[in-house]
């Protein structure tokens, strides 16, 4: 798989963090389960790190800011603009939890939650440009939103970022994918309701590349995570959702890194 150096177009998911009470706990645990290693940047910015596949970032790991705030990942959204992003989330109804501003040289990043309450990032690259390994073991590979309110969700996504939809029916009568026309419609994510968890707030789950599902699941066990959801197999390869030890869920796919 290729390494990206330029900066994502603007909508595309560029980036995840996850923040968490111990940011070297969690980063022993991601090392065993999906095989970062970790550039030495944690002194510059706050305790930031930042993992990588072969030598190229793949995600971030920082500190939680407020005591007894759970761990989460938080999925970041490509922008050409941050503050016009800012704007355009408030017109279509979301909330602006932390507004723009730069991150040193690396970009300029704010914090929006979406009308059901959805947190997530949106990123402008300075030096940083996201994620520069995607769709191979390690990397980001696909995201979903679970919304109270799925349709009402994708109306603010498709005003704020201009996303397109196109409904899976064998995923469940609320479910769709979202692309943009300028990244050859290619989907880049889903939106869909709860799959079942009535009650649950509105959230973004995201999911890496694995070579083995079976073997990320049983590290996570050994490395004092937990198994969410077994392993199983879909029309898109094995899947299994995993928890680490400080409570954070996320997703693995197998994937070969071809596509």
């Amino acid at each position: 798989m290729s390494i990206r150096t330029s900066p994502w177009p603007a909508g595309v998911p560029c980036w995840v963090d996850l923040t968490v009470p111990d940011v070297a706990a969690a980063k022993a645990f991601y090392a065993s389960v999906l095989g970062w290693s970790y550039a030495d940047t944690e002194a510059e910015y706050g305790g930031y790190a930042i993992a990588q596949v072969r030598g190229t970032a793949a995600a971030g790991i920082g500190p939680t800011m407020q005591d007894g705030a759970p761990a989460a990942w938080t999925l970041y959204l490509a922008s050409d603009d941050a503050d016009a992003s800012a704007a355009a989330v408030v017109a279509a109804g979301g909330t602006v939890l932390l507004p723009p501003g730069d991150v040193g040289p690396l970009g300029r990043m704010l914090v929006a939650a979406d009308p059901s309450g959805a947190v997530f990032g949106v990123w402008q690259a300075g030096t940083h440009v996201g994620a520069g390994v995607v769709n191979e073991p390690g990397g980001l590979t696909w995201e979903d939103l679970r919304s109270s309110d799925p349709d009402a969700a994708r109306a603010f996504y498709t005003a704020v970022f201009g996303y397109h939809s196109e409904a899976v029916p064998m995923a469940g009568p609320d479910y769709a994918t979202f692309a943009l026309a300028e990244v050859a419609q290619t989907p880049l994510g889903g939106i869909g309701g709860m799959m079942g968890i009535p009650g649950m707030p509105s959230h973004w789950l995201v999911y890496f590349g694995v070579a083995d599902a079976g073997s990320a699941a049983a590290a996570a066990g050994d490395a004092g995570g937990a198994v969410l959801a077994p392993v199983f197999d879909t029309p898109y390869g094995r899947m299994a959702g995993l928890v680490d030890p400080a409570g954070a869920v996320f997703w693995v796919v197998e994937t070969s890194g071809s596509g």
